[in-house]
């Protein structure tokens, strides 16, 4: 891209999509800045299929709302520039209208070979699903605006919009009937860093922490494992009596030195941006076992690890039809999951408890949570309890 050029013609945008929502261009410009309603004659405008962004493109006799920016300097084009270029999208001159005035500006436009369009696109549905992550994570990854490469940058923004949905369920405090509620100044941040960033990330804080003697802490280092959140859900058939399980190759074993790393477990996965928990575990069930859930119930919401784990997990017990033929292979190839799933009587999952062959924690709180509520689930489904 010619920066001379845009320096002369090109501070005036037209945006369209995701940029439309103040919160999020003032997340990436850093700074507050007048918006127009405009609109660009012979463009539509579709989200990109299978992605949860918007694409512009020309289409005779239609009409694109947007708004137009204007007054913008050297470093807000180059800001935008690094938010803009992860997604292969580069500026174009165009001229659009704002009341009643035609106005010469610039928009950015996907390229066309890389992205499919889908539905058409509106604002507001992208702003109740998205917006609020979505500004969350512009902030994150506008701290890299001038030291990071925008390459490694938008190779870090999915983890970065995982964790920023993770932190806005967070942010809906649990009871502190029992345990201390924290207070403003309770936690003082020295440092802030985050030495690894790949598909998970560790951040460290050099931080203090108010004692139960109401003194500081001295100053320490703690480590945090982010991986974002995750729903985990144990397939029921109360009328047969039986549940299904996964089995899969896992690394935390591996790692660890365990002989035999490959694992039974719930079905699992993390939580997408703009998913609910149960939305993430509905779709884990077709993706890992070709099964489709009807009622959940909530076994527990909890950190396995809070020592050392950001992550926090939702698991649940999902009611479901489980004839003989309904375990099998499954897993996603591009994941490289490779997943079989097993049927159980509920005493044959016992045994395996008790056995000690079940290992993995989320899969033994939610067996307790159906062994303290299955004659409940039993009785609702009709089955007649033996006498």
């Amino acid at each position: 891209m010619d920066k001379s050029a845009l320096a002369v013609s090109g501070t005036t945008f037209f945006f369209y999509g995701t940029l439309c929502h103040a919160p999020l261009l003032t997340a990436v410009l850093g700074r507050e800045v007048a918006m127009r309603p405009a609109r660009l004659a012979d463009h539509a405008v579709h989200w990109v299929a299978d992605h949860a962004f918007p694409m512009i493109l020309s289409r005779a006799g239609a009409e694109a709302a947007g708004v137009v920016v204007e007054g913008l300097d050297a470093t807000d084009i180059e800001r935008l520039d690094f938010y803009e270029g992860g997604f292969d999208y580069a500026t174009h001159a165009v001229t659009a209208e704002a009341d009643g005035t035609r106005i010469a500006a610039r928009v950015y436009i996907a390229s066309a070979d890389r992205l499919r369009p889908g539905a058409p696109w509106r604002l507001a549905d992208w702003v109740d699903r998205y917006g609020a992550v979505a500004v969350l994570a512009a902030g994150r990854f506008m701290q890299g605006f001038g030291t990071v490469p925008p390459g490694e940058a938008w190779r870090r923004y999915p983890a970065m919009l995982v964790t920023a949905a993770s932190r806005l369920r967070a942010a809906v405090a649990a009871p502190t009937g029992l345990r201390r509620a924290a207070a403003a100044g309770d936690i003082d941040v020295m440092h802030h860093a985050e030495p690894y960033a790949q598909f998970f990330s560790v951040e460290e804080f050099d931080l203090r922490h108010r004692r139960f003697d109401g003194a500081m802490s001295g100053e320490m280092r703690r480590a945090v494992f982010m991986s974002g959140d995750a729903a985990t859900v144990l397939p029921y058939d109360p009328v047969r009596d039986r549940v299904m399980l996964i089995e899969q190759f896992r690394a935390g074993p591996f790692g660890r030195g365990d002989p035999q790393p490959w694992m039974l477990e719930p079905i699992a996965g993390r939580i997408d941006p703009g998913e609910t928990p149960e939305m993430a575990a509905r779709r884990e069930a077709v993706e890992e076992a070709g099964i489709t859930l009807g009622v959940l119930l909530k076994a527990g919401e909890y950190y396995p690890s809070p020592g050392l784990l950001a992550e926090y997990l939702y698991s649940y017990v999902g009611l479901a039809d489980l004839p003989d033929d309904s375990a099998g292979m499954g897993g996603l190839p591009e994941e490289h999951e490779d997943i079989r799933a097993h049927l159980l009587s509920f005493d044959d999952l016992m045994a395996l408890v008790d056995s000690g062959e079940v290992q993995i924690a989320p899969l033994l709180v939610t067996i307790y949570w159906l062994a303290a509520n299955r004659a409940r689930l039993r009785a609702e489904a009709g089955v007649v309890a033996a006498s």
